[in-house]
């Protein structure tokens, strides 16, 4: 076996298991889960009448490169979304479908990662979606967590990155709109990441899931920022990561993409076509309609738009709470321990968040997830009205 298998952690979920082991909550309330980031909104109906005209076309073999329309579709939002110009991006060579933006972060390490360098380094913020951590361990490089805390605004502190990091970094890993946080990396931000990036050799790989729940202004996206250079440097060490599983509250489709840098994404088909991971005919045909369709992205923004107005007003009569920037989570800071505030919200409220030390790495710098938790707002705005009202008692 991989012995590089024996380095990877319990994934939180597992951890959050054994925590509440052996806890009784009260009968007398509902449960309500704030742990998991998977979308309940209902998705749009027009998916699934997509899914069943197409059913038949699952008795072929779909290619890796995915459909050409569906590869327009994903081109021509990208150009809508982040007002790139119009002729640069080519759906041939700028774009690949993926089975979710899971999936592609790990496989994606797998393709950049080069073994023979004494000690490749990947890049990745803390805390952090673990799988950027298993990816980088899998890909036989080291770890390097940048901490990115309240007193940054949860930003990247690249003057706080020591140089030999940058030398010895292949690849790192961004999340923007940030999970758990919620921050978003404005341009100048974006635009130093780019320096580096050119400067050292590394690629960048956003991971923007997030980017169509915001509050105010739209995200800014890496492509955007790379569009600005001259076009022989055009997307070059970039790549994007994008999801139908949040804008579209389709998690089990298992649809998304990757679009970026023409020769990066031509090396990651090739290790794509030997990884067998072709996304099915029908879910293709699904995600065109998906992609070309904005009223719905409108109309599940505004719903978390309800509930954050909704829970941070009754949680800020306990103390002032600003919005995250975007995103679907909030991240709360604790009174006490986070795992010990998460038992015990369990025990006394019956509700399941998730302890902010589980999503973080100790550092010389300290565990940045300590002392929060992360509160997913994918309930219903009953739900998490309800909840709000438990925690607000639960910490009174």
């Amino acid at each position: 076996m991989n012995t590089d298998l024996n380095k990877l952690q319990p994934y939180p979920f597992e951890r959050l298991r054994q925590l509440k082991e052996n806890i009784t909550p009260p009968k007398d309330k509902t449960h309500i889960a704030l742990s998991i980031g998977e979308p309940k909104h209902p998705p749009p109906d027009f998916v699934f009448k997509v899914l069943q005209e197409h059913l038949t076309s699952i008795a072929n073999y779909p290619v890796t490169k995915g459909l050409p329309e569906l590869r327009q579709a994903i081109v021509d939002w990208l150009l809508q979304r982040y007002l790139l110009p119009a002729t640069s991006l080519d759906a041939n060579q700028h774009v690949l479908p993926v089975n979710g933006t899971r999936e592609a972060l790990f496989a994606f390490a797998q393709a950049v990662v080069q073994r023979k360098h004494q000690t490749p380094g990947v890049l990745m913020p803390n805390p952090f979606y673990q799988i950027y951590e298993g990816a980088a361990l899998l890909a036989g490089a080291t770890p390097y967590f940048f901490n990115t805390t309240a007193s940054k605004h949860f930003q990247i502190d690249i003057d706080a990155i020591p140089e030999h990091i940058w030398q010895d970094c292949q690849l790192i890993y961004i999340c923007s709109p940030g999970n758990p946080t919620g921050a978003v990396y404005n341009k100048k931000t974006l635009r130093r990441l780019l320096e580096l990036a050119h400067q050292y050799d590394f690629i960048i790989a956003s991971d923007e899931c997030y980017s169509e729940i915001y509050f105010s202004a739209p995200p800014t996206g890496l492509l955007e920022v790379a569009a600005e250079y001259p076009s022989e440097y055009l997307y070059q060490r970039c790549v994007v990561f994008h999801s139908l599983s949040k804008r579209s509250n389709l998690p089990g489709l298992r649809s998304g993409f990757v679009a970026g840098d023409p020769n990066v994404l031509a090396q990651f088909l090739l290790y794509r076509t030997y990884h067998g991971c072709a996304m099915s005919l029908p879910t293709q045909y699904a995600s065109i309609a998906a992609w070309k369709d904005e009223q719905h992205v409108i109309d599940n923004r505004h719903t978390y738009q309800q509930k954050f107005t909704a829970v941070l007003d009754i949680l800020s009569e306990l103390k002032p709470i600003p919005y995250p920037e975007a995103g679907f989570y909030l991240w709360l800071e604790t009174p006490e321990d986070d795992q010990r505030f998460a038992q015990r919200l369990f025990q006394q409220q019956h509700i399941t968040v998730l302890p902010g030390s589980y999503l973080s790495r100790p550092t010389p710098n300290g565990n940045p997830g300590k002392n929060y938790i992360r509160m997913a707002l994918v309930a219903t705005l009953e739900e998490c009205v309800d909840a709000a009202e438990r925690i607000k008692t639960f910490m009174t």
